[in-house]
């Protein structure tokens, strides 16, 4: 049986919150019975997914701990059962990561990070690698997903978002709000997933930050989708891969990504697209990188 670590100190790090339980109860419910090797038992269930004693089973941990745990009564689980819930819930290695956080978090072993550190500034040097890498579309976004700097392609390969002020610009605000992004994306709702669960799981960690209380408030209003998947509580994003574009400029392509972290800042990640030399896509890439200068020089 997996470790309880007992916590005499309450739960949930002093901070009155309990996203460690809003975030397992959430899992919980996506979970069936057959996909834990559960059998399922007679007649439909009041609710779905998995029931607390059934993932206690699973966890090798008691019900009443479980339950302590989920209510935030407890907040200290041992790494053994951390592990042991993710691997009963199904968790990508993104939802467990964030698991492991937030059990720092409720625990008061990991700092909060204030929305003071936010900062739209970018790294020296930042602007000059984006330049280089043309025609490939490369852009900075800071923690709550602003474009805080691009190259031509790479602002022009979100169709219409130039139209656009600079401090508008935003990869989860365009998803859900942009007239052309249900067209632009083959696969929309994987990147309205996407977007949401980068949002959400920074949302859990610093709930007070404002900068991303003013985003999610503005989403939940003005989006139905928006707010559906936020109550999933789904933590899952994509770093690296190929993603397909039906462009209103250039036609169809499916170009190579990679996404990577810029350290030394208040969480901003460096976005890069690219392919092969002599390819359609590659053709293309350049007439998109050629468009966005066009329009450049042409407002200017």
């Amino acid at each position: 049986m997996a470790r309880e670590r007992q916590n005499g100190n309450g739960g949930n790090g002093g901070n009155g919150s309990n996203e460690l339980g809003t975030f397992l109860r959430a899992r919980r419910t996506r979970v069936t019975p057959e996909e834990a090797g559960l059998p399922a038992g007679p007649g439909p269930r009041r609710t779905p997914g998995l029931r607390r004693e059934e993932l206690a089973t699973l966890a090798g941990v008691s019900v009443d701990y479980y339950v302590r745990l989920e209510r935030g009564k407890e907040s200290n689980p041992s790494p053994s059962v951390v592990d042991a819930l993710a691997r009963a819930l199904r968790l990508h290695p993104a939802e467990h990561k964030h698991l492991r956080e937030l059990v720092a978090q409720a625990a008061g072993s990991a700092p909060v990070e204030s929305g003071s550190l936010s900062t739209r500034a970018v790294p020296p040097g930042t602007e000059l690698m984006l330049e280089n890498l043309r025609p490939y579309p490369a852009y900075v976004v800071g923690r709550t997903m602003d474009i805080l700097a691009c190259n031509p392609s790479g602002l022009r390969l979100f169709a219409g978002m130039a139209d656009w002020p600079a401090k508008q610009r935003n990869v989860v605000r365009y998803v859900f709000l942009h007239p052309n992004a249900t067209t632009l994306f083959d696969d929309w709702d994987e990147q309205l997933r996407a977007a949401v669960g980068r949002l959400r799981a920074l949302h859990s960690l610093e709930p007070d930050a404002p900068d991303l209380a003013e985003l999610v408030d503005e989403l939940l209003k003005k989006s139905p989708g928006f707010t559906d998947l936020w109550e999933r509580y789904d933590v899952r994003w994509h770093t690296h891969g190929t993603k397909t574009f039906h462009h209103p400029e250039v036609g169809d392509l499916t170009p190579g990504y990679q996404s990577m972290q810029l350290e030394g800042t208040p969480g901003h990640r460096f976005i890069a697209y690219y392919a092969e030399p002599g390819t359609p896509d590659h053709d293309k890439l350049v007439l998109l990188d050629m468009s966005g200068v066009e329009q450049t020089v042409r407002a200017g």
